[in-house]
């Protein structure tokens, strides 16, 4: 008896050990995340600060080179050469420098997604432990749901809409909100509810409107 307990305890503490590996790991992923998406938005304001200095020495470069011909009397060039050129290298950094922004951008959008996937994915651990589950419901093309409301999902007071996904944005489940293709629906609730409710918004619109008019 005293080897199956022992082996028990050892068991116990084994899943523990291992439970709290994992916490602690989660717990560094999420902070990691976090100093990376803090030290993109630092990178992109960098970048903003270096475009709006480009355009202030713009700026200053073509009063200085129109200044200059006018102070040693000679004519301005009629097609502006000089200071054609001055625009031309300058717009070609400030558009390097906003593809820099942009792929700045779609980092930081990236690393947020990831974090609310894994915050999705906790909760959806959570939830299963009470008998209950999350739901990611993408409307297709075609869905009888493009187009309804919120407010119009035939749902029982157990299912909770926790929010709409659409493209990189997060978008308060408001009753008045209208749902589009592509949009993701993260739902809340019974398991058996969740199913239902997933046909519906996967149901197409033509088999609606037959079904509405064979009635």
């Amino acid at each position: 008896m005293r080897l199956d307990f022992l082996n028990r305890l050892q068991k116990e503490l084994s899943v523990t050990g291992t439970a709290l590996h994992e916490a602690v790991v989660s717990i560094a992923e999420r902070v990691n995340r976090k100093v990376q998406i803090l030290r993109l938005h630092w990178q992109a304001s960098s970048v903003l600060e270096r475009i709006d200095a480009v355009s202030h020495e713009l700026g200053h470069q073509i009063v200085d080179q129109i200044a200059h011909r006018s102070s040693e009397h000679h004519p301005i060039d009629p097609d502006l050469s000089e200071v054609n050129g001055t625009i031309n290298r300058a717009t070609t950094r400030i558009q390097t420098l906003k593809q820099s922004l942009v792929e700045l951008d779609v980092q930081i959008r990236q690393l947020k997604l990831e974090t609310i996937h894994e915050d999705l994915l906790r909760l959806q651990q959570d939830l299963s432990q009470r008998s209950a589950g999350i739901e990611r419901v993408l409307i297709p093309q075609r869905s009888a749901a493009v187009g309804q409301r919120i407010g119009d999902v035939p749902r029982s007071s157990s299912i909770h809409i926790a929010t709409v996904m659409r493209g990189p944005f997060l978008l308060a489940p408001a009753e008045d909100l209208t749902f589009r293709t592509g949009d993701i629906v993260v739902l809340m609730g019974g398991q058996t509810e969740l199913d239902h409710l997933s046909l519906w918004f996967s149901r197409r619109r033509h088999a609606t409107s037959s079904a509405t008019q064979s009635a």
